[in-house]
């Protein structure tokens, strides 16, 4: 699958995924204005106009990156396993299903997802992935 930020100046592609997730942490609220709807591309991840990646370290396990040029946001990624999560909207296609979403006893009121999808707490993410207490 091919995408690329706003302005073009950073492509990617990643190997083909027709499933993304919902992040409602508020880290990801705070980078985006709402909940991160991302595809979980795993490691095998290419990138052109890497010389126009921003990287932000968010935690001491993981880095959001983003184009210096327009500002979109490029993935969210794991630095223990190399594991990109990348927005759903940056791909050249829309055939995508809501499959998960994690932190989901962070979501505000404020807005709700109609899909019925396996959900998962901050506890229970960071039991699987993150450092205890590290919240992200």
């Amino acid at each position: 699958m091919q995408g690329d930020c706003l302005c073009g100046a950073v492509r990617f592609t990643s190997p083909p995924v027709r499933q993304f997730g919902a992040c409602h942490c508020g880290y990801c609220r705070r980078w985006g204005g709402g909940a991160m709807l991302a595809v979980h591309c795993g490691p095998d991840v290419t990138f052109t106009g890497s010389e126009q990646i921003t990287v932000y370290a968010s935690s001491a396990w993981a880095q959001r990156a983003f184009c210096r040029q327009c500002g979109t946001h490029l993935y969210y990624k794991l630095l223990a396993t190399g594991e990109h999560f990348i927005p759903a909207g940056a791909f050249e296609t829309d055939d995508f299903e809501m499959a998960s979403q994690i932190y989901i006893d962070r979501k505000p009121p404020y807005y709700a997802f109609a899909n019925e999808t396996p959900t998962m707490t901050e506890q229970q993410v960071m039991a699987l992935y993150g450092e205890p207490g590290g919240g992200e």
